[in-house]
């Protein structure tokens, strides 16, 4: 029997909100497509799907490159499963002083943030539209919605990726395709995040950083809403985070 398969975009370490969000929809008996830049990465999540009795497998991509998403997209398209939901997590957090910022570390921010988004979500929506149903979840941050100091480039990205979403939420909704956007409005207690502050974890205290499984939970209820009472935008924080 054809299992739904759930494409998920910008996974890398095991213990970041990618691999999260893999290991959520595999445990809804969804085929998850993992997908990041890093062969190595992305192969050690699935291989711990398929070891624990669920269905993933990779694909390799740079999203900011058209072609590569469009071949993406074709393979996803040869699978027996049938596309039911995408996430497009594609990000870093691009910080730079404005005065000094190279042009092109401002339109790297902008592939990244916001372009790839749009490449992802464009895709993503001629097939889910042709089928009437389907998710399509966008992670946005506190720079989709305010912009400051050595931030410009990234807020840019985010604000655009926003924007992105809430266009394709009004062209779609009436294909019955859910679009939605979720600010994660706080530190991801991540892998990435533990190489570069160590001590940051401990200097925040008890439930000061956001647990990669909390999030991608929080997105895989967005994904089973009912088709009546739809949420376009979620923001996520730690309970004690000031906003």
């Amino acid at each position: 029997m054809a299992k739904k398969i759930a494409l998920i975009v910008g996974v890398g370490e095991a213990k970041g909100l990618g691999a999260s969000l893999c290991r959520r929809a595999a445990s809804d008996d969804y085929h998850v497509v993992v997908v990041g830049r890093t062969a190595e990465k992305i192969e050690k999540v699935a291989a711990a799907i398929n070891q624990g009795g669920g269905a993933a497998s990779i694909h390799v991509a740079d999203v900011t490159d058209e072609a590569q998403v469009m071949k993406m997209f074709e393979a996803v398209d040869a699978l027996p499963d049938e596309l039911d939901c995408v996430v497009s997590n594609v990000g870093n957090a691009f910080v730079h002083d404005t005065l000094t910022m190279p042009a092109d570390f401002f339109e790297q921010a902008w592939r990244i943030g916001c372009y790839a988004g749009f490449l992802i979500g464009r895709e993503a929506g001629k097939r889910l539209a042709e089928r009437g149903q389907g998710t399509i979840l966008f992670t946005g941050a506190t720079a989709s919605l305010k912009s400051r100091g050595p931030f410009v480039a990234f807020a840019s990205a985010k604000a655009g990726l926003r924007a992105v979403a809430g266009g394709l939420a009004r062209d779609l909704g009436p294909h019955g395709v859910h679009i939605g956007h979720v600010i994660v409005d706080g530190i991801i207690d991540g892998e990435q995040i533990r190489q570069r502050m160590p001590d940051l974890k401990d200097r925040l205290g008890p439930d000061g950083m956001m647990r990669p499984d909390a999030i991608a939970e929080s997105f895989w209820q967005l994904h089973l809403q009912d088709r009546s009472a739809w949420t376009f935008e979620l923001d996520l924080r730690p309970f004690k985070e000031s906003f």
